[in-house]
């Protein structure tokens, strides 16, 4: 999977370090694409100039390759081939390549699509990748079998990681709906694009998904059907797959005392169909494996496609030590994905973190829990000035760490960006996000997208808003901002009911995700968005969780972070999932008595015993 970036404002390295993620561009070349575009150019003139636009902004050595179908022969639906074989990125041999291609004859889309699939490389070593079909047509299938959708649905279906996205280059019509197929089908998207320049638009926003998709990281395991046959998985990072409709089934050894935390994130095609309420679940069980201790469900909230959606548990002692769920022994935590009929059919790729956390030192008193905002509400001080460029990660494992202060950062329609911030016991984390003011295409003045966000927990829990704030805002190409935060670090937290505060309990990097909606790509003129973070880390860094604790640092001002997005700060958040003790040998050197927590600290449970919330994703 594609890399963290290379630098601020560079794109990622691509996806070609373990061979995981590819490219295969699916050129029309029948013989209306020698028509004229309306500039006075054919179409195929625009075509190649669109394609060295895309070969130009793609990362180095990404591996892609070229098919073209209608250019050998004047009549034939057997006429499809391959004149840049999926390999390493080389920019002149691709510009090469499709310079040579004359349109001439038939439209043999489907055939294409199935030889496309085959000039795709498989992930080496069991990995998972983005491998990605992009058909460029200005008309339908002409030659019938095979169906083009049935195609489309067929290799939808057959593989994770395989996404077709379709541009109509000048269609309407039964063309356009055709391609519309395609790409529901293939767990991709359509695009569309009357002119030359939103060709080249539209071309770069696909390839650069491709190249920017989720980077994926844990050992392989692969969850059961049921309870008895499930896999025994100790603390640690996994990856496995999951398909509509389906539970998973993971083993867990639990104590009588520690805490236990499971998070789930499934990481669908952006912009793949999917409904408002499809979901994805999380639960605890003990017992028969039918009894549910704790669950969680997150839902997508919109229908413009697909994001990755995280789900996740806590099993947390009671306070009196009485439930059925604080005994010792064996637990399952539970997996279910829900889809309605017309969403993406295609297997999700699902990373799943465990951490255990030991009880606090016998004798340490907790200092009292933080339920409120105070200083961080939404009216809060937020830093100002000239933004600082950056560029955010893929996903949890490559988030761009960032200091207090203002950063720009560009994001594609369909796509989530992600970064992380550090914050001790006692502060919290509050931030805006600024979607910018954008040139528009024609007729995209009654056209809305959104903007969102999430919070989470070093744990990878989600953050609610807390009534507090709101995660998403409307976005047409004017400014639109959103408004997001945390309640301060407190241990006991966890032993509060609203689920603002009950998963803010531990110090650690806290991520931000932000998306942009796929529809943006109907509104902007520019083939990424700007967006621009706003960050503070609010209070005085405490010593440590326990009643009285010292400040350990004074709140500071804007943090430096150097061009690889580190700071001073940041750099010691580490561990599976990407929690941390940020500060702790600090504290002990100082003499303060801290009460360490043995193990790694991750999400924390948002529900009394046996609740249930719900909630949209970024």
């Amino acid at each position: 999977m594609p890399a963290v970036a290379s630098g601020p404002a560079g794109p990622r390295a691509a996806g070609a370090q373990d061979g995981s993620s590819s490219l295969v561009m699916v050129l029309d070349s029948s013989g209306s694409m020698g028509g004229d575009d309306g500039t006075g150019r054919t179409r195929m003139e625009s075509a190649r100039t669109a394609v060295g636009a895309v070969v130009d902004a793609l990362p180095d050595n990404y591996p892609t390759g070229l098919r073209v179908y209608g250019a050998d022969m004047p009549r034939g639906c057997t006429d499809t081939r391959l004149v840049q074989p999926v390999q390493k990125l080389d920019r002149a041999a691709m510009k090469s390549a499709v310079a040579g291609v004359q349109p001439k004859g038939d439209t043999p889309v489907g055939l294409s699509l199935q030889k496309a699939a085959k000039d795709l490389p498989e992930p080496r070593n069991g990995a998972i990748g983005t491998r990605t079909i992009l058909l460029v047509s200005d008309g339908e299938d002409n030659c019938g079998t095979p169906q083009p959708c049935e195609v489309a649905e067929q290799l939808g279906k057959e593989g994770v990681g395989l996404r077709i996205d379709t541009v109509g280059f000048q269609v309407k019509g039964p063309a356009r709906k055709q391609l519309e197929c395609i790409a529901e089908a293939g767990n991709g998207r359509y695009y569309d694009a009357p002119d030359a320049e939103a060709l080249a638009r539209q071309l770069q926003r696909s390839a650069q998904l491709s190249a920017d998709g989720y980077r994926l990281k844990g050992e392989r395991v692969e969850g059961a059907a049921t309870a008895d046959k499930a896999p025994a998985i100790a603390p640690g990072q996994y990856l496995d797959t999951i398909g509509p409709g389906e539970k998973r089934y993971y083993a867990v050894d639990l104590d009588a005392v520690s805490t236990a935390d499971f998070s789930a994130t499934a990481v669908p095609q952006p912009g793949a169909a999917v409904d408002s309420l499809d979901a994805l679940s999380t639960g605890l069980a003990h017992g028969t494996g039918d009894s549910l201790c704790e669950t969680n469900t997150e839902h997508f909230f919109q229908k413009e496609g697909a994001t990755p959606l995280t789900s996740a548990v806590s099993r947390i002692r009671s306070e009196g030590g009485s439930r059925s769920c604080d005994d010792a022994g064996r637990y399952w935590l539970v997996v279910e994905r829900q889809s309605k009929k017309g969403s993406d059919s295609a297997r999700w790729p699902l990373e799943l973190v465990y951490g255990v956390e030991a009880p606090l030192v016998e004798g340490v008193t907790p200092a009292q829990s933080q339920p409120e905002y105070g200083d961080g509400g939404r009216k809060a001080a937020l830093p100002s000035g000239d933004p600082r460029e950056v560029r955010g990660g893929s996903g949890f494992n490559d988030a761009r760490a960032l200091g207090q202060g203002v950063w720009r950062d560009r994001i594609l329609p369909s796509q989530t960006l992600w970064y992380k911030v550090p914050a001790g016991w006692g502060q919290q984390v509050r931030y805006d996000v600024e979607f910018a003011n954008e040139p528009t295409v024609r007729r995209a003045s009654s056209t809305y997208s959104y903007g969102g966000t999430q919070l989470f927990t070093p744990a990878r829990f989600p953050v609610d808003s807390g009534g507090e704030f709101s995660s998403t805002a409307m976005y047409n190409g004017r400014p639109a901002a959103i408004r997001m935060g945390s309640v301060p670090v407190a241990w006991t937290n966890r032993y509060e009911y609203r689920s603002a505060v009950r998963p803010v309990h531990a110090e650690g990097s806290f991520y931000i995700a932000v998306t942009l909606g796929a529809k943006a790509a109907e509104i902007a003129e520019n083939p990424r968005i700007g967006v621009v973070l706003r960050v503070a880390v609010l209070g005085d860094v405490l010593a440590g969780p326990q009643h009285g604790a010292p400040v350990l640092a004074r709140k500071s001002g804007d943090t430096k972070v150097d061009d690889d997005g580190k700071s001073p700060v940041a750099a010691d958040s580490s561990g599976t999932g990407g929690a941390g003790w940020t500060g702790i040998a600090t504290a002990a050197a100082a003499g303060a008595v801290v009460a360490l927590i043995a193990g790694l600290v991750f999400v924390r449970s948002r529900r009394r015993p046996g609740g249930r919330t719900t909630r949209g994703s970024a």
